[in-house]
């Protein structure tokens, strides 16, 4: 307990270094000694992702960022970073397109979001990642917005950094009203990326578009204060609380975007294209943050397929994000989700999950059209391991073969997790310690397939051949285990 006690009081006084306040004179030392605080949304997450490391494996870039939490998909999030956020942090016109991940359910769309927001947070927290505010500002705006136009230039040159947007209604009323104009004594403080406190992270996902209201958007008037400030156009007068408001100086995710009424939809075209939208009576208001959108491919083909959506079309960076291809890290997703439940006293033999990894990356798996190529040579291929006859430039071309369609439908992890739950929970219940094996998935897999609602006759009986398949593949790594053991002087053998 006074352990708990001490870390405690350490928390609180790490917390309280990490506070800062002074004007806006004192915030423009800080600029001067290091521009990079005044660096733009797209810029801060992408330094995020490479400041934990990169490295290239088999031609690919992977990101340290992302390994704890995402496996098997490098090359998609190669792409984004490389694609998408590597050229929008240098200022091309890519950070003006909205980011849509686009995949099958439970393949890590979600997950990737997360992952960004949750490290923002931790990120700002940093003395590269500080991030300073306007004080008293909803939007946590960019004090260099203080600066008038026609000073701007003379200061982009002389501190190195590139000022863009305006101040939103309510600092401009309080620079004019409440400080002359002398932006120098305005206060400066630096704020802490947060999705709980709504600092710099906005959420917003769909619901009924008759009672949705578009002010959870951009915010609405405080009906209780127009008697005091007597105009509805009064900043005063108007919470400046919606998602695109918090969301300023970080990420704005849209759960499901093609789902939302049209309406909230219009409101992406001037933020994605010129970096500000409408609010109440108000001019634009500049806004500073990634929108990043996730949804499945039926419905962003329906999307596209709707001529009234071509000019937001055309503002959406789309980033296919497939089911994993690789079995051991499917066995990683699996041994992941496991570990965060409370299964200890049940024993997974070994191979099990590697079993039901096998049977869900053929799944996903194209037959190729190459003579003497069939699903299990292609998975041992793909996960690394060594073909007769087969080279990594022949691997690169299979991928090749079917490139952005592989790895978009078959089994996904969610439903085989689901159905190695019920055979813990079928082998556990009567016994304090019970062992799961390859068997018992693959019995637990078929039988889930026939209260699956979505599987055709059809594909029900591809999906039993492939359980099949990893029966057999099972059976051959249990025979050899069972050689290794039994060969008279075994390690002897190998060695010679």
């Amino acid at each position: 307990m006074n352990t708990l006690l001490q870390q405690l009081e350490a928390y609180r006084n790490r917390e309280e270094s990490l506070r800062w306040e002074g004007t806006f004179a004192d915030y423009l030392e800080i600029v001067a000694r290091n521009p990079r605080v005044a660096q733009h949304a797209h810029a801060r997450i992408y330094n995020m992702i490479v400041s934990r490391g990169v490295e290239e494996v088999n031609g690919v870039r992977r990101y340290r960022f992302f390994e704890q939490e995402l496996f098997g998909l490098d090359r998609a999030l190669e792409r984004l970073v490389e694609e998408y956020l590597h050229p929008a942090a240098r200022r091309l016109d890519v950070r003006k397109r909205i980011l849509l991940l686009m995949g099958p359910v439970s393949g890590g769309k979600s997950t990737l979001v997360a992952l960004l927001k949750r490290g923002l947070e931790e990120y700002s927290r940093t003395p590269e990642g500080a991030v300073y505010a306007i004080r008293g500002c909803p939007m946590h705006e960019e004090p260099l917005h203080l600066v008038p136009r026609e000073l701007r230039p003379m200061l982009e040159k002389e501190l190195g950094v590139v000022i863009e947007g305006d101040l939103c209604p309510r600092c401009r009323l309080m620079v004019r009203e409440e400080y002359g104009g002398r932006i120098e004594e305005v206060p400066v403080v630096r704020v802490f990326l947060s999705e709980a406190d709504r600092v710099g992270i906005g959420t917003f996902s769909p619901s009924d578009p008759k009672s949705q209201d578009i002010a959870d958007l951009t915010g609405s008037i405080d009906f209780s204060t127009i008697g005091e400030y007597g105009s509805e156009s009064d900043p005063r007068a108007y919470r400046f609380d919606g998602e695109l408001n918090k969301a300023n100086r970080g990420i704005m995710e849209f759960q499901e975007m093609l789902k939302l009424d049209e309406k909230f939809l219009w409101h992406l075209l001037s933020l994605s294209q010129e970096g500000n939208f409408k609010a109440g009576r108000f001019a634009l208001i500049s806004a500073d943050e990634l929108v990043v959108a996730h949804t499945n491919e039926t419905e962003y083909r329906a999307f596209i397929a709707n001529k009234k959506n071509e000019a937001l079309q055309s503002r959406i960076i789309v980033i296919p994000i497939p089911y994993n291809l690789r079995v051991s890290d499917e066995v990683r997703i699996y041994e992941k989700l496991i570990r965060q439940a409370d299964t200890g006293h049940v024993h997974i033999a070994p191979h099990a999950l590697y079993t039901a990894a096998v049977f869900s990356v053929l799944s996903r798996l194209k037959e190729s059209q190459r003579a003497g190529m069939d699903l299990m040579k292609k998975l041992k291929l793909y996960d690394g391991a060594h073909v007769e006859g087969y080279t990594p430039e022949d691997v690169a071309e299979l991928q090749r073969e079917f490139e952005g369609v592989e790895g978009m439908s078959g089994v996904d992890p969610r439903y085989v997790i689901n159905r190695i739950s019920s055979a813990i929970i079928r082998k556990g219940e009567n016994s304090d310690k019970a062992c799961i094996n390859a068997l018992d998935i693959l019995r637990s897999l078929k039988d889930g397939l026939d209260h699956h609602p979505s599987i055709t006759p059809e594909e029900r009986e591809r999906l039993l051949s492939l359980i099949a398949l990893a029966r057999q593949e099972y059976d051959d790594i249990a025979r050899r285990e069972v050689q290794k053991a039994f060969i008279h002087a075994y390690e002897d053998s190998a060695r010679t």
